[in-house]
């Protein structure tokens, strides 16, 4: 395992990259309502990616058809975008892109409800993101990888819900993915020790119900087993000897 320890020059960069990628979901936020198509959504947030100088990675990406991976309700990731499928009221759905500028890339995934949504939902979608800040408490100097993925599992199981062992987060810089590997689910070995310089897209992926997943023909769209509702957030993550400095919110 090989993980970069960016330059300064290069942490710029990322910090650029990242402050766009926070403007991007603060403008399709404002998409996300009752009968809009999912092809609609990546039709619009790949032309605000474009609208800032910036190259939506996910298109093209080992043959993904689209700029965004738009994932509802039982879908937990790389729902591929589609005019037939609507948005309804009471949906829920998981929008994840990368984009990069000048060459550095940033990563980031929210999860909204559409319309009035249920308590269920809505308690998913809180505990799936307070997960994260749970984890990147450990995002620091001198802190050990697994420290992260082991906070964000207690969290998430705390309320009964499930946490994915088939895909994890990932290690990011001038490639989407980077070591190391970032699970969200509890390991028994600390993992590597974290330094100053390292940039992690930490993503919990969560579901109400079951962990356990199938992967659909398409070869991208995974959704629960039991079908229960999935949500996931995701930021990329500078490690600090202070602490984490998370470079894709929304400002």
């Amino acid at each position: 395992m090989s993980v970069s320890i960016k330059s300064a020059r290069e942490i710029e960069l990322m910090r650029e990259s990242g402050k766009i990628l926070g403007k991007v979901y603060k403008e399709i936020a404002n998409e996300i309502k009752p009968g809009i198509s999912t092809y609609t959504i990546d039709k619009i947030g790949e032309e605000i990616i474009r609208s800032y100088g910036c190259i939506p990675e996910e298109k093209g990406y080992e043959g993904y058809p689209a700029a965004f991976c738009v994932s509802v309700n039982d879908q937990v990731v790389h729902g591929i975008p589609s005019k037939d499928k609507i948005l309804k009221d009471g949906d829920i759905v998981s929008l994840d892109t990368v984009l990069s500028y000048k060459g550095y890339m940033a990563d980031a995934a929210r999860t909204y409800g559409v319309g009035e949504i249920s308590k269920e939902a809505q308690k998913l979608i809180e505990v799936t993101k307070q997960s994260f800040f749970e984890g990147i408490k450990f995002a620091k100097e001198g802190c050990h990888l697994h420290e992260i993925s082991n906070a964000i599992a207690d969290y998430n199981e705390s309320f009964g819900f499930g946490v994915l062992r088939d895909l994890c987060g990932h290690g990011i810089g001038t490639n989407m993915h980077e070591d190391p590997q970032i699970p969200n689910f509890r390991q028994e070995h600390r993992g590597i020790r974290l330094y100053e310089g390292m940039t992690l897209a930490i993503e919990p992926m969560v579901t109400a119900g079951d962990w356990r997943v199938n992967f659909l023909d398409d070869g991208w769209t995974v959704e629960t087993r039991d079908h229960s509702l999935s949500a996931h957030y995701e930021n990329t993550v500078l490690v600090t000897k202070e602490g984490p400095e998370i470079l894709t919110l929304e400002n």
